[in-house]
């Protein structure tokens, strides 16, 4: 199934996602909208393996550094300037 990215990026969501998948696409886009992060808990509360694991601590690396945008964080900012 596809979704629309908030910024017109489609990227893929399926029943089979791996981690490591859902964090290139966001390393790619440099953007973590709220449905991935949500696909990303639900992905982190079963089994994985190391190589997913090893990819969202990339992914945490680079939402630290700012390489990546969180739409949740975003919100976050925007409603606590209101």
């Amino acid at each position: 199934m596809q979704r629309p990215h908030c910024l017109g990026v489609v990227y893929e969501v399926s029943s089979m996602a791996l981690i490591r998948d859902l964090v290139q696409n966001t390393l790619e886009t440099g953007y973590l909208t709220i449905e991935a992060e949500d696909k990303l808990r639900q992905l982190l509360a079963g089994k994985y393996e190391k190589e997913d694991f090893l990819a969202f601590m990339i992914l945490q690396e680079a939402a630290m550094t700012g390489q990546v945008k969180q739409e949740s964080r975003e919100r976050l900012g925007y409603a606590a300037s209101c």
